[in-house]
C-alpha cells in the first residue's frame, strides 16, 4: 500500500477511484434515505441523534463542546447552532463547569434522553431496511472490516 507521502505525484489506481466513488455515492444514498425515514416519521435530522447519542454514552450525560466535535466530527460552527436549536428544543442545557463561567458543559436532559430513544427507534429500522436487507450476514461483517481498515 502506498503513502501520499512516499509518491504525491502517484495517481490512485482505477480501482481504488471506483472503491471510493461506489462509497462516497452510497453514503450519500444511505444517508438521504435515512434522513427521509426521520422526516416521514415527524423526527429531528441525523446530526441531532449523534449529538444526543454521544451526550447520553457520556459520564454523566455530559460533554463539553469540543469533545462533542470531536466524537462526531461536526464542524464547530454547525455545532454550535445545533446545540442552540438542541437546547430551544429543552434536549439539552448549558451549565458552567468552572468558577468564571466560561467553560460549559452540554448536558443531555430527559427529554434528550427521551428523543435519541424515539430517533433510534427509526434509525435502527433504516439501518437493516437500506443496508442490512441488501447485504448477506457475512457481506456486511466483510465489508465492515474493509471499512474498518480506513479508519
Amino acid at each position: 500500500m502506498s503513502n501520499f507521502s512516499e509518491n504525491p505525484a502517484s495517481p490512485p489506481s482505477a480501482s481504488v477511484t471506483r472503491a471510493w466513488i461506489g462509497l462516497m455515492h452510497a453514503q450519500r444514498r444511505v444517508l438521504q434515505a435515512i434522513e427521509t425515514d426521520f422526516k416521514k416519521a415527524g423526527l429531528p435530522p441525523l446530526g441531532w441523534y449523534d449529538v444526543l447519542w454521544e451526550l447520553v454514552q457520556a459520564e454523566g450525560g455530559r460533554l463539553r463542546p469540543f469533545e462533542i466535535e470531536a466524537r462526531t466530527l461536526l464542524a464547530q460552527y454547525n455545532l454550535s447552532r445545533l446545540i442552540d436549536r438542541l437546547e430551544g428544543q429543552g434536549l439539552v442545557r448549558r451549565e458552567a463547569f468552572d468558577d468564571d463561567g466560561r467553560g460549559r458543559w452540554v448536558v443531555v436532559t430527559s427529554e434528550g434522553s427521551a428523543m435519541r430513544a424515539r430517533m433510534w427507534q427509526v434509525y435502527s429500522r433504516s439501518i437493516d431496511a437500506h443496508v442490512g436487507a441488501k447485504l448477506a450476514g457475512d457481506e456486511a461483517q466483510e465489508l465492515a472490516r474493509l471499512l474498518g481498515k480506513l479508519r
